[in-house]
């Protein structure tokens, strides 16, 4: 009997304990994300003026138009691809990740430096070259891919690097995109948890709201 008896407790045990993190805190815990902090609990999604999603506030997008201040640079291009050429099936199952490679490494060296060749097919400008050619003074985050390659923010100094493009491209005065940035730049989390940080999706669809 003590035996059965027993057996009945841990079973009866492992049924409460079951109900409790299986059903009970789960369903409380997005009770109260969503009545508390339902943009968070949602994903922070970023909706456009019609409504429609185009992006999250926690995940980069690959901006590499003069007209639109750049992402950094992603070994993944921010998990899009080619729909018909997406074998991978990154946009199916997302994929994040740096290079991982070390800073002697000839493969960053040339994405980073650029490669000289007589074969213009085979010559690489170097994405400290493009953005000198730019006009805009490289910045360690706009020639390095963070750690996911999915990071949705610059430093303040690398968005004010790129103002006088983008203000020449769009007609638009550089103390205006100064302010822009302002507006658009995250401080750090409880006041002294890392650095600040501007949002390159939201400051792009402040830009386009811009009217001239």
């Amino acid at each position: 009997m003590s035996f059965v008896r027993d057996a009945g407790r841990a079973v009866r045990s492992t049924i409460v304990l079951w109900v409790i993190t299986a059903i009970i805190y789960p369903f409380v815990a997005i009770a109260i994300g969503q009545i508390m902090l339902p943009y968070q609990a949602n994903g922070s999604l970023i909706k456009n003026a019609e409504g429609n999603v185009i992006g999250s506030a926690l995940i980069g997008q690959p901006f590499t138009s003069d007209r639109y201040f750049n992402s950094r640079p992603s070994t993944t291009s921010y998990s899009t691809a080619d729909p018909k050429k997406d074998e991978a099936q990154v946009l199916k199952t997302g994929v994040s990740g740096a290079s991982n490679f070390a800073p002697s490494n000839p493969a960053l060296i040339e994405r980073i430096a650029g490669k000289a060749d007589p074969d213009p097919s085979k010559r690489v400008e170097g994405d400290f070259n493009r953005l000198k050619n730019a006009g805009v003074q490289p910045t360690a985050d706009l020639v390095y891919t963070s750690g996911s390659s999915l990071d949705p923010h610059i430093t303040p100094e690398a968005a004010k690097a790129q103002i006088l493009r983008v203000a020449k491209t769009r007609g638009l005065p550089p103390n205006q995109l100064e302010a822009l940035i302002s507006q658009n730049t995250d401080g750090r989390f409880l006041g002294f948890f890392g650095e600040p940080g501007v949002n390159v999706l939201k400051l792009n669809l402040a830009l386009d709201a811009i009217k001239r």
